[in-house]
């Protein structure tokens, strides 16, 4: 028989993992072999292919000026997803799929309800079904996220490719 604790919910359990996990690896560098459990635990085979892509340096924070930031994620295989971690998304089809069109997602309260140690990208939003927002929250914990220093018009440029690319994509289809 299921049942549900008063005032606790499965994003504020993420959201408790992946503070405890940033704290672990400022004390001592490594994750606990129970958080990792954890992690595959709530996101499955997610939290592996994550992993992967941490592993491999795979996501990059570009920054502008402004204080606009975007990460690009070099996925699995080879395509680029861009990610905004202030609004939690990713370009990739699996976040389209089980985020936009089910509406099957791990969202968490605000920034505000939440009293947490340690804070990376406002708050921890983690969709179900895309490995590439994980990574990049995990690279974030992990300290391991490659950065770009870019102008204003070339976050700009940025971010117009990849959505004509997009639309091109979506006429073809």
């Amino acid at each position: 028989m299921a049942f549900a604790l008063p005032g606790v919910t499965l994003p504020a359990v993420v959201e408790e993992l992946l503070s405890e996990m940033a704290a672990a690896v400022q004390e001592n560098a490594r994750i606990p072999d129970e958080h990792l459990s954890s992690l595959k635990f709530i996101f499955g085979s997610s939290a592996i292919q994550a992993l992967d892509l941490v592993d491999r340096q795979s996501i990059t924070l570009i920054s502008s000026p402004s204080g606009r930031r975007v990460y690009q994620v070099l996925g699995s295989s080879g395509k680029t997803y861009t990610c905004l971690a202030s609004c939690h998304y990713c370009s990739c089809p699996a976040f389209a799929f089980s985020v936009l069109r089910k509406s099957d997602s791990l969202l968490v309260r605000t920034r505000e309800a939440l009293p947490t140690p340690v804070r990376l990208a406002n708050s921890w939003p983690l969709p179900r079904g895309c490995k590439h927002l994980l990574a990049v929250y995990l690279s974030q914990v992990m300290r391991t996220c490659r950065q770009l220093k870019v102008s204003d018009k070339q976050l700009t440029d940025i971010l117009l490719v990849k959505k004509k690319q997009e639309a091109q994509k979506d006429k073809r289809l």
